[in-house]
């Protein structure tokens, strides 16, 4: 066995993966740098690179979920747990991200643990500031569930045992944090902004890449899931939103996540060969691709309307979007496993 297969599932994957991972460094801590710098130019370019750079980590923590980058499990596991962490998300554990993700796959469906909706309206004064956030482009309901990711080992049984992890990992960043805001604040203000986009990016890729049921069974065993194998159901409910497909090396800025029906079809294909395998599957004509300028349209036009909804219903998702109508739905981060 050659030393390339030894180490990576796919035996070529490995310029790819090393280009990745440099990648996310590079932008990840040259983010950091250009912020701390605080000049005309370096500053925005560094929360654009910060944004980035967390937004590969987080894709890439999504192959290493699916045990898509390395060969051995171990070595998917170490590496996510520390994509977690630029990611911002490792309040949560990568155990936690894998397991959820996971059951979305074998379900077909949302799994979850937190309804956020039932939360918000239960409590009016908040679900007024987080519409009114959402309607100034602030993702709220994203920060919600991050904020509540924090919260879960006190309230939720399943996440009891993660109580001194998550106070550790929280006092560790928001030490680190408040240094950074007493050093250097433009640095710490432009890593806010930069969270903010990358929280944006996530869920404008994933509001509308399915049409599933969110149920709120993640932490019930044994519960029954109607469509759980079915693979009509699957690819009937799952789109591919491409950023573009006259320019297929844009849809490197989600690291091809877009290619989703092909994702689904087999998970396991290394993220770099998404875009040729979704041409061997489809040829030019995806019949579950969604317009890119449509899905913006709606992401735009319902943001405040999003809040609350659940699912897209009966409706053709591809024609709902072509038209601008599509609602979408908050708050389905593979990244806030509950």
């Amino acid at each position: 066995m050659s030393a390339a297969k030894s180490i990576w599932r796919d035996e070529q994957g490995t310029l790819p993966n090393v280009l990745a991972i440099a990648y996310i460094l590079l932008t990840y801590l040259g983010g950091w740098y250009a912020m701390w710098m605080a000049t005309w130019w370096s500053w925005p370019l560094g929360v654009l690179a910060a944004a980035h750079g967390m937004t590969i980590a987080a894709y890439l923590l999504h192959d290493c979920g699916h045990n898509a980058i390395f060969r051995k499990v171990e070595h998917n596991t170490r590496l996510g747990r520390w994509l977690n962490v630029i990611a911002g998300a490792n309040y949560g554990t990568y155990e936690d991200v894998r397991y959820k993700h996971m059951r979305h796959h074998v379900d077909n469906c949302e799994p979850l643990s937190f309804d956020y909706r039932a939360w918000l309206l239960a409590r009016p004064r908040l679900h007024k500031l987080v519409r009114a956030l959402e309607w100034a482009y602030i993702p709220a309901v994203e920060l919600l569930m991050h904020g509540m990711l924090i919260a879960a080992p006190f309230y939720m049984q399943s996440k009891r045992d993660q109580r001194g992890r998550v106070i550790r990992v929280t006092l560790v960043r928001v030490a680190l944090f408040a240094l950074v805001a007493y050093l250097a604040p433009l640095a710490a203000l432009g890593y806010v902004l930069a969270y903010l986009l990358f929280l944006t990016f996530l869920r404008f890729m994933d509001s509308f890449q399915h049409n599933y049921e969110i149920v709120y069974t993640l932490d019930e065993s044994g519960q029954p899931a109607p469509y759980k194998g079915n693979r009509e159901y699957e690819e009937a409910n799952t789109y591919s939103n491409l950023i573009s497909q006259r320019w297929p090396w844009l849809n490197l800025l989600a690291l091809n996540f877009s290619y989703h029906n092909a994702h689904h079809t087999r998970p396991t294909v290394a993220w770099h060969r998404l875009p040729a395998y979704h041409k061997e599957l489809y040829g030019e004509d995806c019949p579950q691709l969604l317009s890119f300028w449509g899905q913006v349209k709606c992401f735009h036009r319902h943001r405040v309307e999003r809040v609350l909804a659940e699912e897209y219903g009966t409706a053709d998702v591809r024609e709902t979007v072509r038209n601008g109508e599509a609602v979408g739905v908050n708050g389905l981060s593979f990244l806030t496993a509950f």
